[in-house]
């Protein structure tokens, strides 16, 4: 079955002057017109093609990659509004359309927003929502603490910042667990610290327990190795300094050090340490 909103591998089963017409194992056929067409493809070929619904409202196929798809989330730039609503740029010809009582806030053309893609049973469209939080899907979770995962920040609240876990679950990191620059639509690599019982998520930038110990440790060797063997970096250093040089708190920096120098890896003087 040919999913609307999603890759597919399709095989060419024949070829028209608009295009190739591609089949999945039922049978059912999609175009994929001429212009996405790839060179000196053969007849019974696979091909890995997105599938959507274009301007005339018909089942197409493209080579492009849209920065969403079906059931996840992305921070787009939004093309135009009228009367309709609002039409985001997701890297297609057609533009994905957020209704206005789908919108948080008013949208703004050239502004980007987080949204969710999803397929609206009634007409088949593809439509996003800035309205994200009714998709997660925390209680399904069979995340762990020490997870690595995908992060995409979502929101700035009192607390933290929330953020999109693996483009399924809402997460959350507490200011004090942030040590980076964080923005509405980054996207970086982070690590389950707790899920709660009520399936709220605690997001860390950097791994806990033993594991963040052998990452600060190796972090702090690199920089000692890149630095010829010498870091201006102590207990006394200002937590600023630490941060700027070497992405990490005073805290991690402190228990890195403590691990280096317990394995004999460095010297520790007053004005920083030394790789042995």
């Amino acid at each position: 079955m040919i999913q609307l909103g999603n890759y597919n591998d399709l095989r060419v089963d024949r070829s028209t002057s608009v295009g190739l017409f591609l089949s999945d194992d039922e049978g059912t056929e999609i175009l994929l017109p001429n212009k996405y067409v790839p060179e000196n493809i053969q007849l019974d070929e696979v091909i890995t093609v997105f599938c959507y619904l274009d301007h005339q409202e018909r089942p197409v196929a493209t080579t492009l990659k849209p920065e969403i798809k079906r059931n996840g989330f992305a921070f787009l730039k939004v093309a135009e509004v009228n009367q309709i609503g609002a039409f985001l740029d997701w890297g297609l010809e057609k533009h994905l359309l957020v209704p206005f009582s789908e919108q948080r806030v008013k949208m703004e053309q050239g502004r980007r927003y987080i949204v969710h893609c999803y397929l609206d049973d009634k007409t088949f469209r593809l439509v996003g929502s800035a309205k994200i939080d009714r998709f997660f899907k925390n209680e399904e979770t069979t995340l762990t603490p020490n997870d690595q995962v995908s992060l995409l920040v979502s929101r700035h609240t009192d607390l933290g910042w929330e953020v999109i876990v693996d483009n399924a679950y809402k997460g959350l990191i507490f200011h004090s667990d942030n040590h980076q620059d964080l923005a509405v639509g980054k996207s970086l690599t982070g690590y389950v610290k707790n899920v709660r019982p009520d399936f709220k998520i605690d997001v860390a930038l950097a791994p806990i327990g033993a594991a963040m110990l052998e990452g600060t440790a190796a972090t702090i060797l690199a920089a000692l190795v890149k630095a010829n063997g010498f870091l201006p970096l102590h207990d006394k250093s200002a937590p600023e300094d630490i941060r700027n040089q070497l992405k990490m708190s005073k805290k991690a920096f402190k228990k890195g050090v403590g691990v280096l120098y317990k394995e004999r890896k460095i010297e520790i003087q007053e004005n920083g340490i030394n790789l042995v």
